[in-house]
């Protein structure tokens, strides 16, 4: 299993620096309730916006 989570979405409260991911857990889930073949149609649910 993957320890090491790269993401490059620095407004999200997970981000962390050098673009790591500081969520316990990732959920992605496809776009269209379909298998997805690419990963352009898939979506991160861990995502929470950053408050300011």
């Amino acid at each position: 299993m993957a320890q090491e989570i790269l993401c490059e979405v620095d407004n999200c409260t997970y981000w962390g620096s050098g673009n790591k991911c500081t969520a316990e857990a990732i959920y992605v889930v496809n776009q269209s309730g379909k298998q997805a073949s690419k990963s352009e149609e898939t979506d991160c649910k861990t995502f929470t916006p950053e408050e300011h």
